[in-house]
């Protein structure tokens, strides 16, 4: 394909990419641009030129090798709902701009840790920039013709200009607001239209080779696993390659978080927290689909071309040599998309970096101060333009320099070891508050000299001298000293290693110096709230620890020179509206110091919010005793609050439950009165008929024919006999209450037992016409007192009898066997129990709430027996719900 051809498809794809983002800025509220999808599409600017072209060359030279980079963010992504949305919260509390912010923030807006940071992410960043260039160059130089003309300078290196076309781009949707905090919405739409595009294009490449160049996967698989070293490319070689693949999921893992522009997309430009919720299943679910077919496009292009060499950019050349160049020149357009999005957003962070952690805290803070807010806000948006271009003008140098050497691998994991030397003072410090920033820098500085020592050094001086002696024999000679097997450790790769030694070094000086040096009291307050995330909203006024003299007026001033009078003047009513201050106070607290460094750090950054508003204020200093002092006094208000709260819910609950139990004392009293007067009705009736009956025959003893008085003693006889049988209750009752009964537990027959009841309650039922039926005629054994088992079946049968209509009733009685328990029930087809009553028939005041409209029969202590007898041998009883007709009492008894 001809040069000129490609340049214009590049410009034409980047003027489409152009209007997308303009529209997108145009329409920002709009659902197509404020969408879980977006967001997520946003991540995989994690996919640069590496995963498109780097992962097959990997595939194709070490096999399997290629999964822990992306393993390390799948282990990751379900973490992002606890760790990212606090990042996220916390970030936009403070109106963070970058990771430099979020972590000098932390260690109290450190101003050399911030910049420290920068350094960190420019140092890992540059490199990858130069990876991504040097892969344009090597593809677009495969896409052109033979005759295609090789430049030798930089002005006729087509890279170059490619390189000024993204500058442009990131330029002029990334620095439209100086508030860097706030939103790209242009940026965005177009990282997330190319995340489809290089997809799809991947897909369909990935098809292409599989499905038609060859047949399918089960093809390629036999063909290649005729090589002699298939093996080695499907499989661990052992224990060495366990450790090597842990260390890169780890490195990964890391990465995901830490890299300025992963940082920028899933923090910075997060909309609302729950775009995490699909974002934690569809960004695993893309990473998948992009490596689904990548091991076969190594293996097909192994097997065509033999040579690994160019395996790497298999994609291309395995169409070209088919003579698809239409498919090749999509690949080329997907690999294109992957460059552009992760050039664009890495600069665009970087850029936001270098100006309000280095350029402005370090140079021209002093002459903003004396500049009116308009040309601030030129200087600042100019300084990230110059930024952008600056950062995209190294790394092209770098990619000439020295990229040509390495492969897309290589350099992409040196920029993750780099970066990773940010992990230590970033996860452990959102969860311990001890940690300082003496301790951060230490641990950065020292683990960055390891990483450069065993990782960085060895490839310079063997790019500038062609020796690779620092390699083989260490520094001066010293053999413990090999940079790729420091202290003997040689069966890690070289980023492995590099990652092992530099970590280890920098997590121990950031634990040890976190303890031997205490932080200074506001790094307390900001530890307290990057800790405490569940009570942020509260800690982040009241935790801040402050003391000294100073003057809304001369805040206000600062505020305009950087936001204007307006934005300032609205800023500051917002303020005094929330906290419920009068418009005219003129002493500034803590809480409007917090609140003002909070609206500058998005134009220039944490570290020189600090110092401006520090420039026009006196604090004094707090000794950390006072600090702890105040947050102890903050927290306890916090804890005393919560305390209250919930003591005041339990006396609500309490309150509630003595209602209940009130109500309930009320119904138990007034049935214990009903029962009262049950017993005393019941004792009194057979008494009165036993009187009447006795007083009839002392009167008319002589003239009473001799029938009547043997009909006045069968009265008696029955009514005394009733007098007992209610007496036996009480008593029994009473005994059964207080467990002084004693059981005569013996070995029965169960079905004799129910055979005895029968017989007793037969000639009652025979007087309603009403049929009783034995359902189980078979005989069981188990251990029980009969004489009260009679009584709590001749109870039941009783009660059934009772409420069945005469000549239609029908009672069942029936027994089942269980694990270790016999169920015996009673079931009638009467007028069965009313809901209001079923969970009250067993209590020992209970008959039913109608009982001063329909006096019962009895006393109604025969269920409470009952229920009392049955838990005394262990067992239950209860009354089935939900039955159309009728009731059914059910007890259960034990056996072994």
């Amino acid at each position: 394909m001809n040069n000129y051809l490609l340049v214009s498809i590049i410009i034409i794809y980047l003027a489409v990419l152009f209007y997308i983002a303009f529209v997108a800025e145009k329409k920002k509220q709009s659902k197509w641009v404020n969408n879980p999808y977006v967001y997520t599409l946003s991540l995989a600017v994690y996919c640069s030129a590496w995963t498109y072209y780097g992962s097959i060359g990997i595939a194709a030279n070490s096999g399997i090798n290629f999964l822990p980079i992306y393993l390390g963010p799948v282990i990751a992504a379900p973490l992002w709902i606890i760790v990212l949305r606090k990042i996220i919260r916390i970030s936009k509390q403070h109106k963070i701009s970058s990771i430099a912010d979020f972590i000098s923030l932390r260690y109290g807006n450190h101003k050399f840790l911030g910049a420290l940071v920068t350094l960190i992410c420019l140092f890992g960043t540059v490199p990858y920039i130069s990876l991504q260039l040097k892969a344009v160059s090597e593809t677009f130089e495969i896409m052109a013709d033979e005759t295609s003309y090789i430049s030798t300078t930089i002005l006729d290196d087509s890279t170059f200009y490619v390189a000024l076309l993204l500058a442009v781009f990131a330029t002029f949707f990334g620095t439209q607001n100086t508030d860097a905090s706030e939103k790209h919405k242009g940026i965005i739409a177009s990282v997330a239209f190319e995340s489809i595009l290089k997809l799809v294009f991947f897909l369909i490449v990935g098809a292409y080779i599989t499905f038609y160049l060859f047949d399918g996967t089960s093809d390629i698989y036999s063909q290649i696993s005729q090589l002699s070293n298939f093996k080695s490319l499907t499989t661990l070689s052992g224990v060495e390659d366990g450790f090597n693949w842990f260390f890169m999921i780890a490195l990964s893992f890391m990465a995901i978080f830490l890299l300025p522009r992963q940082f920028q997309v899933a923090v910075l430009e997060n909309n609302r927290e729950k775009h995490l919720k699909k974002a934690i299943w569809l960004f695993p679910l893309y990473l998948l689909l992009f490596n689904a077919f990548v091991i076969f496009i190594a293996w097909a292009g192994k097997l065509t071309f033999g040579d690994a060499s160019y395996a790497e950019y298999y994609t291309l050349l395995l169409p070209l040599q088919n003579g698809n160049s239409f498919l090749a020149t999509l690949v080329f357009l997907g690999g294109f998309s992957a460059v552009i999005s992760m050039v664009v957003v890495s600069t665009l962070a970087l850029s936001t970096m270098v100006s309000n952690n280095l350029i402005i805290p370090y140079g021209f803070l002093d002459k903003f101060i004396k500049n009116q807010p308009e040309r601030n806000s030129k200087y600042i948006k100019n300084i990230r333009r110059i930024s952008i271009f600056t950062i995209i003008i190294v790394a092209y140098f770098f990619y000439v320099s020295f990229s040509k050497e390495l492969s897309l691998y290589s350099i992409g994991l040196i920029s993750f070891v780099i970066i990773a030397q940010l992990a230590p003072s970033f996860f452990i410090g959102l969860f311990w508050n001890r940690g300082s920033s003496k301790a951060t820098i230490i641990g950065m500085i020292s683990g960055l000299a390891i990483a450069v020592y065993t990782l960085v050094l060895p490839f310079v001086i063997q790019a500038y001298t062609g020796s690779d002696n620092f390699v083989q024999y260490g520094f001066q000679g010293v053999s413990v000293l090999k940079p790729y097997a420091l202290f003997g450790i040689d069966f890690l790769s070289p980023p492995a290693h590099a990652f092992f030694w530099s970590m280890t070094v920098n997590v121990m000086c950031y634990l040890v110096f976190s303890l031997l040096y205490k932080g200074h009291y506001r790094e307390r307050n900001y530890a307290e709230m990057f800790v405490d995330s569940k009570n942020f909203s509260t800690l982040q006024d009241s935790a801040l620890v402050w003391k000294g003299e100073a003057y809304v007026a001369d805040i206000k001033s600062v505020l305009i020179r950087f936001l204007g009078e307006n934005r300032a003047n609205r800023a500051l009513k917002i303020f005094f509206t929330k906290y419920k201050m009068s418009p005219n106070t003129q002493m500034a607290d803590a809480r409007l110091i917090n609140f003002s460094e909070k609206l500058l750090t998005g134009s220039i950054g944490s570290a020189s919010a600090k110092i401006l508003i520090a420039g026009v204020v006196k604090e004094e200093q707090i000794s950390l005793v006072e600090v702890l002092r105040i947050l102890e006094e903050s927290k306890e208000n916090i804890v005393n609050n919560k305390m209250l709260l919930e003591k005041s819910t339990e006396l609500s609950q309490l309150s509630s439950k003595l209602k209940d139990a009130n109500a309930e004392l009320i119904l138990k009293d007034r049935q214990k009165d009903e029962f009262l007067d049950t017993v005393a009705h019941e004792l009194k009736t057979p008494i009165t008929g036993i009187r009447a009956a006795t007083e009839l025959l002392m009167d008319d003893d002589d003239d009473m024919p001799k029938d009547m008085k043997l009909q006045f003693l069968k009265n008696i006889l029955q009514d005394s006999d009733r007098l007992g049988r209610l007496i036996n209750n009480i008593l029994d009752f009473e005994k059964l209450e207080t467990g002084r009964l004693n059981l005569d537990i013996q070995r029965y027959d169960l079905q004799k037992t129910i055979k005895k009841v029968l017989s007793s309650v037969s000639q009652i039922a025979a007087k309603k016409d009403i049929i009783i039926e034995n359902k189980n005629p078979h005989s069981f054994k188990l251990s029980y007192d009969e004489d009260r088992i009679l009584q709590v079946l001749t109870n039941l049968l009783s009660n059934a009898i009772k409420f069945c209509k005469p000549k239609t009733g029908k009672i069942v009685l029936d027994y089942k066997l269980g694990n270790e328990y016999v169920e015996i029930s009673v079931a009638d087809n009467g007028k069965g129990i009313s809901d209001e009553d079923h969970d009250y028939i067993f209590d020992k005041f209970y008959q039913s709430k109608h009982q001063n409209t329909v006096k019962p029969h009895g006393s109604g202590l025969g269920l409470a027996i009952t229920k009392q007898i049955i838990e005394k041998h262990k067992g239950k009883i209860w009354a089935d719900k939900g039955l159309k007709n009728g009731a059914k009492l059910v007890f259960k008894l034990p056996f072994k």
